[in-house]
């Protein structure tokens, strides 16, 4: 619940420090100075208390909106489910997805890709308790990689609002641990970050994946850059029909 503020604990307006002589002539020669102080420490103390109603009223939101989510997320699997069936069609889908995303293509090296290359599915769950986290299933194919048939990461918020994170143990095969493997940089690591639980609050790998790619995996799917690159065309023909003229 948020905390709620104390009238009492208002700081109270600053005046200047003044003789009483000099102050009793103040008062003598401005008989509205003390009134319009009055006034205005009024004004502050209604504040607070439409501030806290202000409060109450995000608060009770806050909690109307969590129900909401939970009841969507629950009509929501059916389809979801739907999806997965679908997309187990398509070879390749996920790592051309992943590919085609900006912020996750920039964490795949070439051997993350061609690991990849045997995901099947992906799959997100929030927890029922929507803020308090949630958890990303990578589903694969037998591999020349791991052993893993599944690869989770949860990320959780406890009461205090701390993060965290954990995720499934890594069984690599014999000299193919791609978090040791010398041809990928140190910023092109997905599986490091997948093992990676060292600052759980600047995870924006997971909320990426969360929030933008699997609500609609498709967009991204299909968006191979050719669109940039049709306008990357349509500007240097501009610029030569500049040339020309």
């Amino acid at each position: 619940m948020a905390p709620k503020h104390q009238s009492s604990l208002l700081p109270q307006l600053k005046r200047p420090r003044q003789a009483p002589a000099s102050r009793l002539a103040d008062i003598l020669a401005f008989p509205g100075l003390l009134k319009e102080e009055k006034e205005q420490q009024e004004a502050i103390e209604h504040i607070d208390e439409v501030q806290n109603e202000i409060d109450r009223l995000n608060e009770q939101a806050s909690e109307e909106i969590l129900k909401v989510e939970q009841k969507y997320n629950k009509l929501r699997q059916p389809f979801f489910q739907k999806r997965s069936e679908l997309i187990a069609k398509i070879p390749n889908f996920w790592v051309t997805t992943f590919v085609n995303h900006p912020q996750v293509s920039a964490l795949l090296g070439e051997e993350d890709e061609e690991a990849l290359h045997y995901l099947t599915r992906v799959e997100v769950t929030e927890f029922e308790d929507v803020k308090s986290g949630y958890r990303i299933d990578f589903y694969f194919d037998e591999n020349p990689y791991f052993e893993n048939k599944v690869l989770s990461k949860e990320f959780h918020l406890n009461e205090s609002g701390d993060p965290s994170s954990k995720s499934t143990e890594i069984k690599w095969k014999s000299g193919k641990d791609l978090m040791k493997c010398s041809s990928q940089t140190q910023n092109k690591r997905f599986f490091t970050w997948f093992t990676d639980h060292s600052d759980a609050g600047a995870n924006e790998l997971g909320e990426v994946i969360k929030g933008d790619i699997w609500p609609n995996p498709l967009q991204y799917y299909l968006d191979d850059g050719e669109e940039d690159e049709d306008d990357d065309e349509g500007e240097e023909g501009e610029d030569d029909e500049g040339e020309d003229d």
